[in-house]
């Protein structure tokens, strides 16, 4: 990545539905070349959530957000399987979601969401199968720390900028 002082581009791609769009309301509050910590509203307004915190882990390939309620009260952890297309040239970065979601609730509750929708992908060749490959090995990185109760190392980042 280039010097963090040169503003980050930052684009969230989905792959059902078929969509890439710029996050350009979103703050960057820290930007490594392991990490990058945003802050954000929500893109469609929601009954569910209404703002929350992202950090992108670029080596592993999660992103791990806080959902937060309009009063700010903490809902869950929201962790999404993630490609990176990193271009430093132009200090652009286009998050890929891989559709597998893991959903942490403060009870430490466990949910795995859309792994339909990863299968709905490769059967129509929306997903080759080096991403799918690739999704199922992140998905199975990020319970391990999960179950091995180690996910509060992807969760420091938001106690250590308090948010």
């Amino acid at each position: 990545m280039t010097s963090s002082a040169e503003k980050l581009t930052l684009y969230r791609r989905r792959i059902i539905p078929d969509e890439c769009i710029l996050l350009k309301d979103d703050i960057v509050l820290r930007q490594t070349d392991e990490i990058i910590v945003t802050r954000w509203n929500t893109l469609k307004p929601k009954s569910t959530f209404h703002h929350g915190c992202s950090c992108y882990f670029l080596k592993e390939g999660f992103k791990v957000s806080r959902f937060y309620r309009e009063d700010g009260s903490f809902i869950y952890w929201y962790c999404d399987i993630m490609d990176y297309d990193i271009q430093p040239e132009t200090n652009t970065i286009i998050a890929t979601d891989l559709l597998a979601d893991v959903v942490v609730f403060p009870d430490g509750a466990i949910r795995v969401l859309d792994l339909d929708e990863l299968a709905l992908a490769s059967e129509n060749g929306l997903l080759d199968p080096r991403l799918l490959q690739t999704a199922l090995r992140r998905l199975n990185s990020l319970l391990d720390l999960i179950y091995r109760d180690k996910f509060d190392r992807l969760t420091t980042v938001f106690a250590d900028l308090d948010i």
